[in-house]
């Protein structure tokens, strides 16, 4: 029989046992506080209400709210070293985008690594990008662009806002890939591509379809292709640009999430469950599709290889267009 002194012992050990895995399991509740997501844009844009849109509903099943710390400036580079820096445990997250691995090979060096001090959790939204000309001007198909552009060289001007974003990495891959011996006109952003277009001092410009939209349902710029894979929603009846006679050419932006490398896998594969969730949800999806952005959910692999798969190619594109590094 054991005695008073052992038996107090023996509970004190039993006691002890039973409370480590509840101590354990309370140090790795996830989340234990509110999430911040990390945009490296100014609020109001695609990034930022993708962000916002998404959080919000990832807050209200994770039952603690998601807030949206906006870092804009510096191609990404100063929201990217925070997060980066941010403890690896799921609390801090990285709005990454292609314009993320842009920054990647167009920037002489970083504070990070992109590949190797992030893991991505999920996309979020792709997002089209389109071939456009003044109405009523020379072009009214890409094939006839091309044709003229071939037996022209060096007088086709093509405008995009500035140096280095997708949208100018992007012309530069179209140029290349229909055989174009054209000129890329670089501007301070997407209005003054449209008034360089209106006023005849460009051929054609390259942008993001949306800022562009209200400007072609006026008839005062006409498409002529989608540059991604697939149509676009809101322009059904304008071509891909692989369909206009550029085969080897498809491109489209994108964003999604990221968290600091060595965040728990566990933790990785839960926030990826409630980004999908978000995606799928109708009222989230509304909201993103009124932005023509087109929700993408998928796995952490599937953002790594696009990721990865950017940086390579505006990495050769780049080079290629002997683009000075920043």
């Amino acid at each position: 029989m054991l005695s008073r002194r052992h038996l107090v012992a023996h509970s004190l050990l039993l006691g002890a046992a039973f409370s480590l895995p509840l101590a354990a399991s309370a140090q790795t509740a996830f989340p234990s506080r509110p999430l911040r997501i990390v945009v490296p844009n100014a609020p109001g844009g695609a990034a930022d209400l993708t962000a916002r849109a998404v959080g919000q509903k990832m807050g209200e099943a994770m039952g603690q709210p998601v807030v949206i710390d906006n870092k804009p400036g510096a191609g990404g580079v100063s929201a990217g070293d925070m997060v980066a820096k941010a403890a690896p445990d799921g609390h801090t997250l990285l709005l990454i985008s292609s314009g993320t691995a842009v920054s990647a090979s167009l920037f002489k060096s970083l504070p990070f690594d992109t590949v190797k001090d992030f893991i991505p959790v999920a996309l979020l939204a792709s997002f089209d990008l389109v071939i456009v000309v003044a109405e009523g001007g020379r072009f009214k198909t890409l094939s006839e662009l091309v044709a003229w552009g071939k037996a022209n060289p060096g007088k086709l001007n093509i405008g995009t806002p500035n140096i280095g974003t997708t949208q100018h990495l992007a012309a530069e891959l179209f140029k290349s890939a229909a055989g174009l011996d054209a000129q890329i006109v670089p501007f301070n952003g997407t209005p003054a591509v449209i008034n360089a277009l209106r006023g005849g001092q460009i051929d054609v410009g390259l942008d993001i379809l949306s800022p562009l939209l209200s400007q072609i349902k006026a008839k005062a710029l006409h498409p002529l292709a989608i540059t991604g894979a697939q149509r676009s929603r809101m322009l059904p009846e304008v071509p891909t640009a692989k369909e206009a006679g550029v085969p080897g050419f498809a491109v489209a932006s994108w964003n999604g999430l990221a968290v600091p490398a060595n965040t728990p896998k566990e933790v990785v594969a839960r926030l990826n469950r409630e980004v999908t969730a978000a995606l799928n949800d109708p009222d989230v999806k509304k909201r993103l599709e009124a932005l023509n952005l087109d929700p993408q959910p998928g796995t952490p692999e599937q953002a790594a290889a696009l990721l990865n798969n950017d940086i390579k190619r505006w990495g050769d594109v780049i080079v290629r267009a002997r683009i000075p590094r920043l």
